[in-house]
């Protein structure tokens, strides 16, 4: 037999009638709304994992057929990544083992292609930069000096001074090749100015100033300090 409510039991339970009938409907979308969005939250996660998991799988095939120099199967599973997973990391990856195998192979156009790939859609600045360094690089293999110093001048004024002192040696042998000799030199005095002395690179960079008459602890000649200056910054206008 079920126990009377004293007054002050049944005033609660009034209460609570009282606040499920004015503010019910509000509690329970919200909760739905929570639960859906819990729900969305763990499928966006397992959606990323899947797609983490097939880009992978795709790099890896990539891979493969770089270390097998089968450069029309590197083609083949590259344009895959491209297509199916062109946001991810595996993808700027990628591009950069293709195009690398690619300019083994002597695919000078599709090299070319597959780093301005990177450098346009890469989500990581450093794969664009890294695209756009050896873009100037493949560029000045093939002669084609104005759009090699044009993609140097693609990088961006925010780019750490370790590439844009890469950059900057890159820029000089352009120049060098153009016959430019002063231009070259203050390029030259820029990059070996902005590395790290304990750079092996750094060591070339002196060989070729020295090569042009300019010695790093002598004077530049016909490159004052703002000329050098002008040079590193050339890359990034």
């Amino acid at each position: 037999m079920a126990t009377p409510l004293n007054l002050q039991d049944q005033e609660q339970l009034d209460q609570l009638k009282h606040f499920w009938k004015q503010y019910g409907n509000l509690i329970t979308w919200l909760v739905i709304l929570a639960l859906a969005g819990f729900a969305a939250f763990n499928g966006w996660q397992w959606l990323e994992r899947d797609r983490s998991v097939k880009a992978g799988a795709l790099y890896d095939e990539l891979d493969k057929a770089v270390q097998a120099g089968d450069a029309d199967k590197t083609a083949r599973v590259f344009a895959d990544l491209k297509e199916r997973h062109g946001s991810t990391a595996f993808a700027e990856q990628g591009g950069m083992l293709a195009a690398k195998l690619q300019f083994e192979k002597g695919q000078l156009d599709a090299a070319r292609a597959s780093l301005e790939w990177v450098a346009t859609n890469a989500t990581e600045k450093q794969y664009q930069w890294l695209a756009k360094l050896r873009l100037a690089g493949l560029l000045l293999d093939q002669k084609k000096y104005d759009e090699a110093l044009a993609a140097l001048a693609a990088l961006p004024s925010d780019a750490d001074k370790a590439f844009m002192a890469l950059a900057a040696d890159r820029r000089g042998d352009i120049l060098f090749a153009q016959g430019k000799a002063d231009e070259a030199r203050a390029a030259y005095r820029a990059a070996y100015d902005a590395m790290d002395a304990s750079l092996d690179l750094r060591r070339l960079v002196d060989a070729k100033l020295t090569s042009l008459g300019a010695a790093p602890d002598e004077p530049a000649a016909g490159a004052t300090a703002p000329a050098a200056s002008a040079a590193l910054a050339g890359a990034s206008k």
